[in-house]
Parts: C-alpha cells; sequence; structure tokens
C-alpha cells in the first residue's frame, strides 16, 4: 500500500514539473529580450528608433494577450494537455525563428509567437496543476510553476551575461551584433524541446475527463480516483456573466492586474535604467541584474514552505503592505539623490518580497478560486488582465519615469500596494488545506 501511495505521489510530483516548464520558458522567452536589446538593435538599424524599439519590446506581449484570450476555451474544448503540448511547440519555433531571422518584420512574428506559448502556458500550467494535486499540497504544488519562472529569468539573465562579450573591444562587439543575441533566442531550444517531448507524458486533467467522460486508462484512473470534480457540464463561457460568479471573478481581476501594477516587474523589464540611475556602470549593472535573479529564487523557495503554514491570504498582506513600505522608501531615496549599495538592498528587498507573495501566490489563488464549470475561462480571462496589466505597466513606466522621475514613479506604486492591500484585507479569502469544491461552496453563493 505504502509502495503504491509513494509511486503516486513520484508521478504526481513528475507531471507538475512537467507541467511547470511552460513557466521555465514564460520566465526565460520573457526576460532574455532585455540582454539581447542592445545588440538586435544595432542590427537592425533601430538605434535611432523608438517608435520600432518599442514594437521589438511588445510584439511578445500581443501574442501574451492572443495566448491567454484562446487558451481558456481552447482548454475546455480540447483538453489541458494538448494545449500544453502546443505552448511547447510554440516555444520552439519562436526560440529558433527569433534568432533565424535577418528580417526585421520576420523577428517580430517570431516574437509573437513566443508571446503567444507564455499567454498559453501561463493560464494553463497552474489551472492544470491545481486540478492535478490535493488539496493539502495544492498551494506548493501550484508555486512550483512559479518557481520554474523565475529559475527561467535567472536562466536568461546568466545566458545574457555569459554570452555578452567585453563591449569595449570592436571585435567581440562585432560579434554580439552578429551572433551574441542570436545565441541568447537560440539557447532556449533546449528546454523548449525537452517540455515538448515530456508533455506527451503526461495525462489529462481530472476536471476535463469528468467534463468529458470517456473510458479512463492507465494514469487517468488514479487521477480521476485521487481528484475529485464537478460533473458540471454546461458551456463555461454562458455561467462566466452570472450573477453569482461576479465577485469571486472580480477579485480574480484584481489579483491578477495588481500582481503586474505594484511595480516590481519594471525592474526586470527596465533594469538597466534603474540601475544606472543609482549610479552604477554597465558592467556593475549586468551583476545587479544577475543579484536581483538569485534573490527571486531562493526566496521563491521560501515561498514553497510558507504558503502551506502561512496561509495564501496572510502572504498577500504581507506582499501588498511590503512593497508599498519600501516603494515609499526607495522613491524617497531616488529624491533624495541616494547612490550605491543602499539603492540595490532596496531593489532586492523588495524583489525577495514579491517573490515569496505575489508572485507564486497570486497563480495560486487564481488556480483555487474559481468553481470548476468556469475555470477554464474564467482563468484565460485573469491571465488575460495580467498580461493587459504588464503591457500597460510596461508602457507606461518610460513616460512616468520622464515626467515624474524615478522618486514619483515608486511612489505611484507604492500608493497602488497600499490600496491593493485595503481591497485584499476585505475581500481575499483564505484558501490553504480546502479541496476546490469547499472553495466553490464557500466563494459562490
Amino acid at each position: 500500500m505504502n509502495t503504491t501511495v509513494n509511486q503516486n505521489k513520484s508521478f504526481l510530483y513528475f507531471i507538475c514539473a512537467v507541467s511547470a516548464m511552460g513557466g521555465l520558458l514564460f520566465g526565460y522567452d520573457w526576460v532574455v529580450i532585455g540582454g539581447a536589446k542592445p545588440f538586435y538593435e544595432l542590427y537592425f538599424g533601430i538605434t535611432d528608433s523608438p517608435v520600432m524599439q518599442g514594437v521589438a519590446m511588445s510584439t511578445a506581449l500581443i501574442g501574451c494577450l492572443f495566448g491567454a484570450m484562446v487558451a481558456g476555451a481552447a482548454a475546455d474544448r480540447f483538453g489541458r494537455k494538448p494545449l500544453l503540448t502546443v505552448s511547447a511547440v510554440l516555444f520552439t519555433v519562436s526560440a529558433i525563428g527569433t534568432g533565424l531571422f535577418n528580417d526585421f518584420t520576420l523577428f517580430n512574428i517570431a516574437r509573437f509567437v513566443g508571446g503567444i506559448g507564455i499567454g498559453v502556458a501561463s493560464a494553463l500550467a497552474p489551472m492544470y496543476i491545481a486540478e492535478v494535486s490535493p488539496a493539502s499540497i495544492r498551494g506548493r504544488m501550484v508555486s512550483l510553476n512559479q518557481m520554474t519562472i523565475v529559475l527561467g529569468i535567472l536562466a536568461a539573465q546568466i545566458v545574457n551575461m555569459l554570452l555578452a562579450r567585453d563591449t569595449s573591444v570592436a571585435e567581440s562587439q562585432a560579434w554580439n551584433v552578429d551572433w551574441g543575441w542570436r545565441w541568447m533566442f537560440w539557447a532556449e531550444t533546449v528546454p523548449a524541446a525537452l517540455f515538448l517531448v515530456m508533455s506527451f507524458f503526461i495525462p489529462e486533467s481530472p476536471v476535463y475527463l469528468k467534463a468529458h467522460p470517456s473510458p479512463p486508462q492507465g494514469r487517468d484512473v488514479w487521477l480521476h480516483k485521487t481528484t475529485s470534480t464537478s460533473n458540471q457540464t454546461s458551456p463555461p463561457w454562458e455561467g462566466l456573466g452570472e450573477a453569482k460568479y461576479r465577485r469571486v471573478l472580480l477579485l480574480g481581476l484584481v489579483i491578477a492586474v495588481f500582481q503586474q501594477w505594484c511595480g516590481t516587474n519594471v525592474i526586470f523589464n527596465y533594469a538597466q535604467e534603474i540601475f544606472v540611475g543609482a549610479g552604477y556602470d554597465v558592467d556593475g549593472m549586468f551583476i545587479d541584474i544577475v543579484i536581483t535573479g538569485i534573490a527571486n529564487v531562493v526566496f521563491t523557495f521560501v515561498a514553497l514552505y510558507t504558503i502551506e503554514r502561512w496561509g495564501r491570504r496572510t502572504l498577500m498582506l504581507i506582499g501588498a503592505g511590503g512593497l508599498g513600505l519600501i516603494y515609499l522608501t526607495l522613491g524617497t531615496c531616488y529624491f533624495m539623490e541616494v547612490k550605491g549599495v543602499m539603492m540595490v538592498v532596496l531593489v532586492v528587498t523588495a524583489i525577495s518580497v514579491y517573490a515569496m507573495t505575489l508572485g507564486p501566490v497570486t497563480w495560486t489563488l487564481l488556480a483555487e478560486i474559481f468553481p470548476n464549470r468556469i475555470r477554464g475561462v474564467a482563468m484565460a480571462t485573469c491571465t488575460f488582465a495580467l498580461w493587459v496589466g504588464c503591457c500597460t505597466l510596461t508602457f507606461s513606466f518610460p513616460s512616468m519615469n520622464a515626467a515624474l522621475g524615478s522618486s514619483g514613479t515608486f511612489w505611484i506604486y507604492s500608493g497602488i500596494c497600499l490600496a491593493a492591500f485595503i481591497f485584499l484585507w476585505n475581500r481575499c479569502p483564505e484558501t490553504k488545506g480546502k479541496s476546490l469544491e469547499e472553495l466553490e461552496k464557500e466563494l459562490v453563493k
């Protein structure tokens, strides 16, 4: 009996790890362009064209919106597993194409394809993991997806640093412009191909199997036995607008958008501007970026242990309140023109707080709070909103930073965090240790 239980647990960890590989590729693909940016801009001759620079940085984000928009309905129609395989194909094609193409239009098409993969994976991976995991460890398993995201981010940062040769040497600069940025994208091909192969070895989600009954086989039998599901089979889009779902849908949308508008992700997207503004040169900036990536990974590990002990609500409140105070301090330091290590400490502290709270817990809550009937489309809707938040955050930061300075910008992020703290205090439930069916009874009335 114990052997069977251990085998079941091992298989659960395996399928969750495979699904979470979508998160690793999500993190890598999202961040790698930051290191490649100085070099492909020279190659394509867009260094003096802010519009074209914006296009190159945004095509993947537009793809994210499209991928998230279609992921929910497609997953409810075709299943979770096929969509994970599709996302793996998209990541692989994008990684090869982005580095291969010499035409700027084709480069952006390849980035758009990768963005679709990000949108699909970001919606499907946490949902799939939540649907196959027992309530007692569901938070930790879903947080595994966030762990792979931050590992992907760190991997991209390290690859970028290792491939970017000394820009003070003419020969190295020429190599960076001709080949360096290509290898930054091509490096993603290895994990993308592995994800593609392994996606064929995981079963379908029990929630989808219950809604589309057919004789289960092999490991699907175990999943049916270990995860209870709803037998609701009515069209999910039809139910999404019902009054009884509005409160929980509003909660999901606010949580999703807030994860982006808390401001932490601008540190990854605009790390160069932030650290140079704090007084660091280019070499120091690259080192500081890797330090932030390491902090991101370390404190996501912390989240794996605290999410089932402290609970989702507590961690969300710590994240919102803690970041609000940190950004208030950071903005004040920029206003007083503080330079050096103090600024790095504040930035790393902000990332650490985010990594153990809002980063993983947002995905866990989104995967838990929706009833089975609408989980696919509700998760896709909130993921779409999350990427809208990411787009608006990315596009607004340069303008805000130019108009208000770094101090005013981080004060605004501080105000957003403190407002979110009040909302979460009043609306965010505690979900740890409860089955998806128990949560549905509590949250949908």
